[in-house]
């Protein structure tokens, strides 16, 4: 319960924000750690962070995988490893490989390409993941255990914030995934995997691109809108605020943690320094249906909810190509500025710089 000195306090801060006067250092420290701290909470006893509603992987099942079987994957996860093993195959001459994972969370991707790396011969390698939360870097020390590869992972406990790259053209392979819409410090996390990366070295991620806190801009909640309307009542249940949305609400996901806080930045920043050689860039409005808060309310089993998914991707995939709408997932192969220039892309349109949001 907050008491009245700290509501004013509260008001006071965001009559500053909406004024364009920035917190004091004190402040940004505060409320940094405060956020922290609920991230910290909230994933201390997650053991299942990726987990996702029926709905949505029908959806991807049906539009994402065909196009991720062109670039020979099939999932996010096996994005990774197929690139992982990859680049260690085509690196012959080369016989020790190091790996970073920033925001490495329980480490269940780590060991799973830790485990397809042994699978093919490579013998020599470690994977060192970088993760703020103690309790995940255990459960991943856990996981490599059981798993057989703990000798090819290092756990770093710290804050990619701050994280700075212990030498130059350190790491073969460096990946984030679904971490870097967490980070506030994108600018210098970027430059400090630039200056990390080999020259010859690649930078993989899966991540989210939109509006900031995870919200829609204004063009996307007018295509939103009518289908929207369009639901019962039984579909407008969030389930994770755990409320009815009769009206559907822009929800800021950063203003309690880390969720989404730069999301909008991140494409912007990742087209200034480095040179992308894969990039799929995928789903506006029709996430607000299947994700987390709402998809569970779908059912893969009714025709009409099926329907509905496939008319919403209909138009969210139309007004992403004509550009009205820009993506807000994104799935990317990267490369130091001075190196290989060359994008496979899912269509000649949709290259990194055109799905930029610009605000």
């Amino acid at each position: 319960m907050l008491t009245k000195i700290d509501l004013m306090k509260k008001l006071f801060s965001n009559l500053k924000n909406k004024l364009g006067f920035k917190n004091s250092k004190e402040e940004q420290e505060n409320s940094y750690n405060i956020k922290t701290q609920k991230e910290l909470d909230f994933y201390k006893n997650r053991h299942n962070i990726h987990e996702l509603p029926e709905i949505y992987h029908y959806w991807s099942n049906k539009y994402l995988l065909p196009i991720f079987k062109k670039f020979e994957f099939c999932n996010p996860d096996d994005f990774f490893v197929t690139h992982c093993k990859k680049y260690c195959l085509n690196q012959k001459e080369q016989k020790v490989f190091k790996i970073l994972s920033i925001g490495s969370g329980n480490g269940d991707l780590e060991v799973k390409i830790a485990s397809e790396l042994s699978s093919i011969g490579i013998k020599i390698f470690s994977i060192q993941c970088l993760d703020i939360n103690t309790n995940m870097l255990n459960r991943a020390l856990e996981f490599a255990k059981e798993s057989g590869v703990e000798k090819h992972i290092e756990l770093i406990e710290g804050d990619f914030n701050k994280w700075k790259p212990a030498k130059k053209h350190q790491y073969d392979v460096i990946i984030a995934n679904q971490s870097l819409h967490h980070v506030i410090e994108l600018e210098h996390l970027f430059d400090s995997i630039d200056q990390g990366l080999k020259k010859k070295g690649i930078f993989l991620t899966s991540d989210m691109i939109g509006r900031n806190g995870h919200m829609r801009w204004n063009e996307a909640l007018d295509e939103l809108q009518p289908f929207w309307n369009e639901l019962d009542e039984k579909y407008k249940y969030n389930q994770m605020l755990k409320r009815q949305e009769t009206s559907y609400i822009n929800f800021d996901c950063s203003e309690a943690g880390f969720e989404g806080i730069r999301a909008q930045d991140i494409l912007k920043l990742l087209v200034e320094r480095f040179n992308f050689e894969l990039f799929i860039p995928y789903a506006n409005i029709v996430t607000v249906f299947i994700d987390r808060p709402f998809g569970h309310n779908f059912d893969i089993n009714n025709p009409s909810d099926l329907d509905f998914i496939d008319r919403v991707h209909a138009v969210d995939s139309k007004l992403i190509l004509s550009g009205k709408l820009k993506p807000t997932q994104m799935i990317a192969v990267m490369a130091k500025k001075d190196t290989s220039k060359y994008t496979n892309l899912i269509d000649p349109i949709l290259t990194p710089d055109y799905c930029v949001r610009h605000t």
